[in-house]
């Protein structure tokens, strides 16, 4: 079978697909309650690569503070972006943003959000990586009616690491990311600012996501509509340039697609560095030409732009094989000098401590397995569709299980990934083999290759109760591909 016949029909699968309980599902075909329906009769063009200047989303001013407490509020509602230059495009969005505001929060310093849904249907927030109480996760079935709030508390118990925080609506959370519900979270320490990495305006949270347009402007979205959504966003705009210094940066990638990867690949395969991942700092620097990202990935990397002459310009590429549609992401232009105080130490965070302890003997192992059902026509785990009132695994707080992540899809070629919600793990091996660069940190969504699997490492120490775990393509997972497991006693 050709690739060609394989994908058509991985995308046929995909947009038949969601019968029985997937039928819950708002049809693809219509927007969500609040959006105005326009006739489709085309796609527009997008701009020309590196015409529009980076925009780095603002970051958030708490409205009040206290002693141990920053607070903030943020209201979701329908709004209009331009993403595409002189078109206003319908978003969902906090507080009007597209992507929303940024947060940066300090470790052991709690942090309270006020979000208030002013659209006209559901929304749930997940704050994707936090380690968080369950009432405080971001459960599908924890919804914000239309007119009402919810208060989501945020410890911050753990050491600085790029999150990231979006919708997690039961059955719409991939149109509502889609569409814009989604934003970075920073958490920053005083460990982490003594190490001197760039910083200030040095420090640029990168996010990046694809996207489709109608004739119009307007965002199409379809279930599994991947080889359709050709156009490249970065933080809102679409394959910008983003004027640079002639010194250091840390930049803070963030993989927002739904279903896209991405394998970052800088000029002429030029040096980036890797200091952090999902969970934060490495324990070492970890220099490489490529990066690869599934879908809730973050990567943080330092390029030195002074390594080049004023007025170099250099683009951000993705190499990904299975990529055959947008290759250019963005380009950095080299346009001025700058004094640099950073500085790029040899030594991060060590693997274990604040928290994180060596693990001791194993208390558990587990099989967990991805693919599509056939039969069922739904994208599954272990064979079951979602279903939250089911509770499919229990798992002892403290106690250390390694877990073997199956991709069962090498007939249709699907790939998956995997993210747990309410902890970090170790990537153990993939395929048998040892990972290395940002995947040999704290993570908590991994890549999981087609008929191949993954091994992780996990302990649940801090909290007990109910939390998800899922494909974060995340059309796979309105789709079904979502269990859950409880922490008990």
């Amino acid at each position: 079978m050709s690739e060609g016949t394989v994908m058509l029909s991985r995308r046929n699968l995909i947009k038949y697909g969601t019968a029985g309980g997937a039928a819950a599902l708002v049809p693809v075909t219509a927007p969500l309650v609040g959006l105005t329906a326009r006739e489709n009769t085309g796609e527009v063009a997008p701009p020309e690569p590196f015409t529009v200047p980076l925009a780095v989303p603002p970051v958030l001013r708490p409205v009040a503070r206290s002693s141990s407490t920053d607070y903030y509020e943020i209201t979701m509602r329908h709004a209009e972006a331009e993403i595409l230059p002189g078109v206003r495009t319908q978003v969902m969005a906090y507080n009007g943003l597209f992507p929303g505001p940024t947060i940066r929060a300090t470790s052991g310093r709690r942090v309270v959000v006020k979000q208030t849904n002013a659209m006209h249907h559901d929304a749930v927030v997940h704050l994707h990586g936090g380690i968080v109480a369950p009432e405080h996760d971001g459960h599908p079935m924890d919804v914000i009616a239309p007119g009402q709030s919810r208060t989501y508390v945020y410890p911050n118990r753990q050491p600085g690491a790029t999150l990231w925080y979006h919708d997690h609506t039961h059955h719409m959370e991939a149109e509502m990311v889609f569409r814009g519900l989604a934003g970075v979270y920073i958490v920053e320490d005083r460990s982490e600012a003594a190490l001197r990495l760039p910083s200030g305006p040095y420090d640029v949270p990168l996010m990046l996501r694809d996207a489709r347009f109608d004739d119009q402007g307007q965002l199409v979205f379809e279930l599994g509509d991947f080889r359709n959504r050709n156009v490249q966003l970065v933080n809102g705009r679409v394959q910008p340039y983003f004027q640079v210094a002639a010194r250091k940066y840390r930049l803070r990638f963030v993989n927002g697609a739904n279903e896209r990867y991405y394998q970052l690949k800088l000029g002429d395969d030029e040096e980036m560095v890797q200091v952090a991942s999902d969970g934060g700092l490495l324990p070492r620097p970890v220099p490489t030409t490529r990066i690869t990202m599934s879908p809730g990935e973050r990567v943080d990397v330092v390029v030195d732009f002074s390594r080049y002459p004023l007025g170099t310009r250099l683009v951000l590429a993705n190499a990904d094989p299975d990529t055959t549609d947008i290759r250019e992401i963005m380009r950095f232009d080299v346009v001025r000098p700058a004094r640099d105080d950073s500085r790029l130490p040899g030594r991060l965070r060590p693997m274990y401590g604040r928290g994180r302890g060596k693990p001791g003997a194993v208390d558990r192992e587990r099989d967990i397995s991805f693919y599509l059902d056939l039969e069922m026509q739904h994208f599954v785990i272990d064979g079951k569709h979602f279903d939250p009132d089911r509770i499919d695994m229990q798992v002892r707080k403290g106690d250390v299980e390694v877990w073997t992540i199956h991709n069962r899809d090498d007939q249709f070629g699907i790939p998956h990934n995997f993210h747990v919600h309410g902890v970090h793990f170790e990537v153990l091996e993939r395929n048998g083999q040892p990972v290395s660069g940002h995947e040999a940190g704290w993570k908590d969504t991994v890549a999981v290759p087609i008929g191949g699997n993954v091994r992780v490492r996990v302990r649940f120490d801090d909290y007990r109760g109910r939390y998800l775990y899922h494909c974060h393509l995340i059309d796979h997972s309105t789709m079904g591909m979502m269990a859950q497991l409880e922490v008990v006693d």
